[in-house]
This record gives structure tokens, C-alpha cells and sequence, in this order.
């Protein structure tokens, strides 16, 4: 399954949001530095979605606007 994610790191609260079928809004309390966004954008995918997280991989992990590829 590919997923077209914006990411929103820094936000007061988190939040999955679905504003069509495979694209989602994504707000994370965490920084974007350190890879600490990416780790908690694949952890929250992963209780979502009922996968491990090492099923979740990033294709460009340096921009908001990620490509997220799920196996399952």
C-alpha cells in the first residue's frame, strides 16, 4: 500500500488526518531533526494500520511530503 503523507512536526497534539483515499495530514509533537518526525510518523503509522513497524519504510524522508510504502 502507498501512502501520500504531509507531515507537520512540532504540532501541540497528534493527529491522523484523512483528507482522501491514500492521502493523509499528519500532525507529530516531535522535531524535525534527528530523525525523531520519521521515527514517530512509523510508529503512529504502524498502530493504524495493525502492521510492525519495520513494514513502514520512508521513500524520501528529508521532505514534509513523504512517500510511504506499507507491506503487509
Amino acid at each position: 500500500m502507498i501512502l501520500h503523507v504531509k507531515v507537520k512536526p512540532n504540532s501541540k497534539e497528534e493527529k491522523i488526518e484523512k483528507i482522501a483515499e491514500g492521502e493523509y495530514i499528519i500532525q507529530i509533537k516531535e522535531p524535525a531533526e534527528d530523525n525523531r518526525a520519521n521515527t514517530r510518523l512509523i510508529n503512529l503509522l504502524a498502530k493504524e494500520f495493525g502492521v510492525f513497524y519495520k513494514q513502514i519504510k520512508i521513500k524520501n524522508p528529508t521532505s514534509r511530503k513523504k512517500i510511504v510504502e506499507i507491506s503487509r
